[in-house]
């Protein structure tokens, strides 16, 4: 029997949809969630149906940039064909996508008993939650935002693509606030840094939600909980995705950085008094 109801599989897949691609953390948001709504977190189950639900989210940004995806793909593939096209700067960027998902994959199979482990816990979401916040308020304050998307280079790829690495390693700190974090010190603007970080997301995300797919196998999930879940994840996160590149457009990230404090700081408390367990 799986231990997720269909209206809980609505909720966290609503969960996952919205905080997957903000910089607030979904780990987190997901194992609060789990936690007050009574389910167990550390059920084979539970792991293995909030994994298969991201997949609906990543279905979600392939969708979104489905255009600019295949843009790239074509010219990385005409750029393998033809010597002049490699000038062109869809074909370089289409490298550093694979160039800036190898360290996270490096890592992520050199640290799996870390991370799997004591980095998975609670209090160590709660603190990066924190912290993370600190990295991006100092980002968006010290970041010029004067370079655009045609302005990226290698060198930027391999950093915000690095950058993946905190939040694999510390949940709490967040893909999505980490790159986001990352471009804006290398003084992108912030929808180029928020559209940069969606870009690097597709391997790494792809390959974990797979990766973890097939563990899902067999874990005692059940089917309708768990198409629900993620059907509501794409639905969601797509509307997620929009609502993000036209928010950064116009605002700062401070509204973000506050709300990962309080999360954070609630996080700490409901750990202390015993409502979740770490």
């Amino acid at each position: 029997m799986s231990a997720i109801s269909v209206g809980q599989a609505v909720v966290l897949g609503i969960v996952e949809g919205v905080t997957e691609f903000l910089p607030v953390s979904s780990t987190g948001h997901l194992k609060i969630t789990e936690g007050l709504m009574g389910i167990p977190v550390d059920d084979r189950s539970v792991v293995a149906f909030t994994a298969v639900i991201q997949v609906g989210a990543i279905a979600a940004v392939l969708v979104y940039f489905f255009k600019d995806i295949v843009r790239i793909v074509s010219a990385w593939g005409r750029g393998l064909a033809d010597r002049e096209e490699r000038y062109h700067h869809d074909y370089k960027f289409a490298w550093w996508v694979i160039y800036a998902t190898l360290p996270i994959v490096v890592v992520g199979l050199a640290a799996k008993p870390l991370i799997e482990g004591p980095l998975a816990s609670l209090w160590v979401v709660a603190g990066s939650l924190i912290v993370g916040s600190g990295l991006m308020w100092a980002a968006d304050r010290t970041g010029r935002h004067k370079r655009g998307e045609d302005d990226t280079d290698l060198r930027d790829a391999m950093l915000v693509g690095s950058s993946q690495i905190l939040a694999l390693l510390f949940p709490g700190f967040s893909r999505s606030g980490a790159t986001m974090s990352t471009g804006l010190i290398l003084d992108l603007e912030r929808v180029a840094a928020t559209r940069l970080s969606f870009f690097l997301g597709i391997p790494a995300l792809t390959g974990a939600g797979l990766y973890e797919l097939k563990d899902a196998v067999g874990a005692g999930v059940d089917t309708l909980p768990l198409v629900t879940g993620t059907a509501v994840s794409f639905a969601v996160a797509y509307a997620s995705i929009a609502w993000l590149l036209k928010f950064v457009a116009k605002h700062s990230f401070n509204a973000f950085v506050a709300y990962r404090i309080v999360i954070g700081v609630l996080l700490f408390g409901l750990l202390g008094t015993g409502v979740l367990h770490a």
